[in-house]
């Protein structure tokens, strides 16, 4: 490059982040301009109280290649969750663990009559053949024919129980589709992922994370601007234009946009970008301090496909940092953003919102039939998140239709998850490939 190019980055997300980061370390005058008051995108933390509620229910995999790459693991301070789950259901709990990690809970594990031993060598199985995956193996176009997660666990043999009561509501929780209709390839990525590295939270909140990002951009030479909206991207040959809410023009030499799927696909009017939603909302709760759910750090699934959320966490088990010391917090997540009432296979049916104080009210009553020893009348509701857009649809085959970085013409270049899979590994190596297409293209 003979001169400094100009780059804007639309959008603060964690693909904006990296995306300015790279530039601006490549030699790019680079500005990100984002919406709201900070940046993080999806990825944010709300503090009251001595509360931390993070903006729906998030987890970070640590081993993650993007995420070993463009983070100080060490610096966020995590706090891991034990790997496995307590299953819950009407009068009864069992508990299925990873015994590499929790030798002590083999016990209960063996005795879990709700897992056959089959399965347990199934799953044995599958993480020797699944071990070191790398995804760009798993998204690539070099594949066998892309299927369901269900389609996936029964061709292997897995039973009905196992998939019915342990996988749909665990991968409800990572990909918002208790059906297992999404492609079998999330599937083996992220259970290779969380085998190798679990999952974790800063001890500071998921916000932790795109706050590191943007100190990163800064560190780098970039600039962030925050509450600036852009609303429209257009060009010529050579020069990309923005316009702003307030009416201003910005030239730039190159424009990635880095924003959620339906606005990038309004900026770009790239079709392939994908705005089929999955949406959910996560609830969190204050619980008298001598309530126990003797789960530990596991998360507590719902064996059950009915009005109960789908998942709980045990926040300030996992994390202390998430609650004044002498509370305990607590999260369930309820999968389709307007809930209702769930059926056997399906998300939401149809209706008004379901309010806040019914949520609560499903909330008390699934832990009393769960935990039929105990009352939970001292369940106090503290925050609710209803997030829409948490996720993009993700089908089997959808990966060969996505956009690429370059798909736009002329210098404006897309960054997001949508352009590899939906994830936090999927947005910061998206950030990473627009910034090289731009640093390459520039090049020239």
């Amino acid at each position: 490059m003979q001169t400094t190019p100009r780059v804007l980055v639309v959008g603060g997300g964690l693909a904006g982040l990296v995306a300015a980061r790279h530039l601006a370390g490549g030699g790019a005058d680079v500005t990100l301009l984002e919406r709201d008051e900070t940046v993080g995108g999806r990825v944010r933390t709300l503090e009251r109280d001595g509360y931390r509620f993070d903006r729906g229910f998030q987890v970070l995999f640590p081993a993650y290649p993007a995420v070993r790459r463009e983070l100080d693991l060490e610096a966020l301070d995590l706090r891991r969750f034990t790997s496995g789950a307590t299953i819950a259901r009407p009068g009864r709990r069992s508990v299925l663990a990873d015994p590499r990690q929790r030798p002590d809970a083999i016990p209960a594990t063996l005795l879990n009559r709700d897992i056959t031993m089959g399965d347990r060598l199934r799953v044995a199985r599958l993480w020797w053949e699944l071990r070191g995956t790398d995804p760009n193996d798993v998204f690539g176009d070099a594949r066998e024919e892309d299927v369901s997660i269900e389609r996936y666990l029964r061709e292997r043999g897995f039973s009905d129980g196992f998939v019915d009561e342990f996988v749909a509501p665990f991968y409800g929780g990572i990909t918002l589709d208790r059906s297992l209709s999404t492609s079998s390839r999330v599937f083996e990525y992220t259970f290779a992922t969380l085998a190798a590295g679990g999952a974790a939270v800063p001890a500071r909140g998921m916000e932790a994370i795109p706050a590191q990002l943007g100190d990163r951009v800064r560190d780098a030479g970039g600039a962030l601007e925050t509450d600036v909206e852009v609303t429209s991207v257009s060009r010529d040959e050579s020069t990309a234009t923005v316009e702003t809410a307030d009416e201003t023009t910005r030239d730039a030499d190159a424009v990635v946009v880095a924003t959620d799927p339906p606005a990038a696909r309004e900026l770009t009017g790239l079709e392939s970008i994908p705005t089929d939603a999955r949406g959910c909302v996560t609830q969190y709760y204050a619980l008298p301090d001598e309530t126990d759910l003797e789960t530990g750090k596991r998360l507590v699934l719902n064996a059950l496909e009915d009005e109960g959320p789908n998942h709980v966490v045990p926040h300030s088990a996992a994390a202390p940092e998430y609650a004044p010391a002498d509370a305990t917090l607590i999260s369930a997540t309820y999968l389709g953003c307007e809930v209702q009432r769930t059926s056997k296979r399906s998300d939401t049916s149809r209706g008004a919102e379901t309010s806040d104080a019914e949520l609560a009210e499903r909330t008390r009553r699934a832990l009393e039939s769960w935990y039929p020893e105990r009352r939970f009348d001292g369940l106090e509701a503290l925050h609710t998140d209803r997030i829409p857009f948490a996720q993009f649809d993700q089908p089997p085959g959808i990966y060969d239709r996505l956009p690429n970085a370059r798909d736009p013409d002329g210098p404006i270049y897309l960054a997001g998850d949508y352009t590899r899979w939906s994830s936090i590994q999927g947005a910061m190596g998206s950030g990473r490939d627009a910034a090289q297409a731009v640093l390459e293209d520039l090049s020239r």
